[in-house]
């Protein structure tokens, strides 16, 4: 038989224990873990050794033993891949191990971690020694039993004097006082812990104490916060509610612990507010905080850090900084009073981000041929530039939705965190690896969401299904609270304040006309006016000629994993920029004409650069898609609808140039048309401004 147990092909651990353990045998094993049911499988075996000393290879097996630090961890010892059925036998099991350990073990671990990898099995049978070595744990799994074990990699040592080199190895290592400890006491203890029957009100406060250990701690570290710094005088503490104060907490903890946090609250339970007393906390340390929002919500946060009658924490004096979402797309000017081109990108400790789904696509900015950047994306700023760059950044992100197709967006969300790093939360939480995690529970949730696979499917269903180390990151970056949630744990709360608002169906005012002397069209005539427009300005894919067809598909495809043709994404953006210029109406009429004058512009640009190309051959014939769409789109999910299909350069001698010249004339025409008669439309005549 082959010298090799791989619990596989090549034979198992347990068969050369059994064959080789005789009564009397003096054994001497090395191993990270020891586990109740693997001397279980040997047990007829090893109750008629000589003695057996056991040297436990990793001191965080012995350290964990205490069952009182973690529920997770009481199963290292007596649970390994066990069946229910098995378990619960664990009783007399753990009983007889005890009785066996105190006639017949003694057991000793290494103090250094990681000090110690290699596992270790000889037997000496009256001087004739038997030895294997190499990756089996003394598990159920490691020693091969069960119908799919663990492979493992052992090679029994046949050469004698091996074996006796082996034996001399684990003298040394075993009786090197500054190596190794006894720990046969902490064994025996815990074992105790497993067989002693216990008061059922001990049974009932020790289930109390794992259910909310972790929040217990959460509150100490809480405490200590209150002598770090006073935030609990400041006034954004003192106007928060006890669940938006329990929130805080939270999200500090989590910030200090894993260096990131997503408050995910329902909409309407003062996120912002929230986040106003972390980055109180975090001001009170004297440590610089970004905050980065939506355009539209630029004026929102400003606010509680001016000197204005508006502003409800005056006494406060936040400080921190506002950028909208994108400004990171801009490498100069001002916003605000804050100069981008010079601003010190790496010196923020703390970044908040408004609607952090804004960011759930790890776009890439434009590039050049070699690959080089030549302007980074939103995504690629804030993570180069604010993340990576500088002081150790921490990121507190708000949304109420901050998965929207697909659990990548979250995982987009939480590289923030990890700064790109997919195995960051190894050490602190045990997930080796955040992509293998997150696709896992994705291809977990598709399964369960297909009707056709699974037509009877329901939420517990799938909450089983998904794997536990899914909900251990959740658990460790997310606070999500619903209003149900609210009204069921604070009910005293609930009762100083009382019942949320109730969300009235929204009524829609809008006057009926746009122009007060109705001299401009309606807006379901203006609505299938724009729907008729080509907008050829966005669609060069239009005009390339048959030859180069193939060319550019194949290139836009390289660039993204997406199955619609470069075409096919053109014509979804043109439809988007037509809605886009439906909501600048919305606005006002004077926005509205901006926009189509704007438009009229690019096109106008556009054909310069046709006509010269035509004339000169000029040495730039490259059209950058990217450059043929409008800079500023108010719009959030338009400007992250607008993203897909960019990055697509078009060299104009493979175009019609003819062909697109005369349908950017047409587009010009049409959209002239709209502006003359936008700009006739004076405020005093817009009637949405005048309603």
């Amino acid at each position: 038989m082959s010298s090799l147990r791989d619990n596989y092909k090549r034979g198992r651990m347990f068969e050369f224990l059994q064959a080789k353990i005789k009564p009397n045998s003096d054994l001497s094993f090395v191993s990270a873990f020891f586990t109740i049911y693997a001397y279980e499988k040997l047990k007829s075996e090893l109750h008629g050794i000589k003695q057996l000393r056991f040297l436990f290879g990793d001191p965080g097996f012995v350290s964990n033993l205490d069952p009182t630090k973690d529920e997770a961890k009481s199963f290292f010892i007596e649970n390994s891949q066990i069946q229910l059925s098995n378990r619960l036998l664990q009783k007399a099991v753990a009983k007889d191990c005890s009785n066996w350990i105190n006639e017949k073990v003694q057991i000793r671990s290494v103090t250094k971690k990681g000090f110690l990898h290699g596992k270790l099995y000889h037997i000496d049978n009256a001087g004739v020694q038997e030895a294997i070595l190499g990756s089996s744990n003394f598990t159920v799994s490691g020693l091969g039993y069960g119908e799919r074990p663990n492979i493992e990699l052992n090679l029994e040592v046949l050469d004698r004097r091996d074996t006796e080199e082996l034996k001399s190895w684990f003298e040394e290592v075993w009786n090197d006082t500054e190596l190794v400890e006894d720990v046969k006491e902490n064994v025996l203890n815990y074992l105790a812990q497993l067989y002693t029957d216990n008061a059922p009100e001990f049974i009932y406060f020790k289930t109390l104490f794992h259910i909310f250990d972790k929040y217990l701690r959460d509150e100490e570290s809480a405490r200590i916060l209150q002598d770090d710094v006073k935030l609990f005088d400041t006034g954004v503490w003192k106007i928060l509610f006890e669940f938006q104060k329990d929130g805080v907490k939270g999200a500090i903890n989590k910030l200090l612990k894993y260096n990131g946090c997503i408050i995910a609250d329902s909409v309407g339970l003062g996120k912002t507010f929230e986040a106003l007393a972390v980055i109180k906390y975090f001001e009170l340390k004297n440590q610089n905080v970004l905050v980065l929002c939506p355009k539209k919500l630029r004026e929102n946060w400003t606010i509680y850090k001016v000197n204005d009658q508006l502003n409800p924490f005056n006494r406060d004096r936040f400080r921190f900084d506002v950028l909208s979402h994108t400004d990171l797309s801009r490498d100069g000017g001002y916003s605000g009073d804050i100069n981008l081109g010079t601003v010190n990108w790496g010196n923020y400790d703390l970044v908040v981000i408004d609607e952090s789904h804004n960011f759930r696509n790890d776009t890439k900015g434009k590039r050049n041929d070699d690959g080089l950047i030549i302007r980074k994306s939103r995504y690629e700023r804030l993570m180069d530039d604010i993340v990576k760059q500088g002081v150790r950044t921490k990121v507190l992100m708000l949304s109420a939705t901050p998965v929207n197709t697909n659990l990548r967006d979250l995982r987009n969300q939480i590289y923030f965190v990890t700064e790109s790093k997919d195995d960051s939360f190894k050490d602190s939480m045990g997930i080796g690896s955040l992509k293998d995690i997150i696709a896992d529970a994705q291809r977990r949730f598709t399964l369960w969401a297909d009707p056709k696979k699974n037509p009877t499917r329901n939420v517990k269903e799938l909450m089983e299904q998904l794997p536990s180390a899914f909900f251990k990151l959740l658990d460790g970056l997310t606070i999500a609270r619903s209003r149900r949630h609210v009204e069921r744990y604070y009910k005293k709360e609930m009762e100083r304040i009382g019942a949320f608002p109730k969300r009235l169906k929204p009524i829609s005012i809008a006057p009926p006309i746009i122009d007060l002397k109705n001299k401009f069209m309606s807006y379901d005539k203006l609505n299938a006016e724009i729907e008729e427009y080509e907008l050829s300005l966005f669609n060069p894919a239009r005009f390339v000629k048959p030859e180069y067809h193939q060319q550019y598909e194949e290139k836009a495809r390289s660039k993204r994993a997406l199955e619609f043709s470069q075409a096919e994404r053109e014509n979804f953006l043109i439809g988007m920029m037509k809605v886009n210029f439906l909501k600048r109406l919305e606005s006002s009429v004077k926005s509205f004409a901006i926009t189509m004058e704007r438009t009229a512009n690019k096109i106008e640009d556009l054909e310069k650069r046709i006509m010269q190309f035509q004339k000169k051959q000029s040495e730039n014939p490259e059209i950058d898609y990217d450059s043929l769409q409008l800079e500023e789109l108010e719009d959030e999910e338009l400007q992250e609808l607008m993203s897909v299909g960019r990055k697509l350069i078009y060299n104009l001698a493979h175009l019609d140039l003819d062909r697109w010249l005369k349908a950017l004339q047409k587009d010009k025409e049409q959209i002239e048309i709209l502006y003359n008669a936008a700009q006739a439309v004076t405020p005093d005549r817009d009637a949405k401004l005048t309603s």
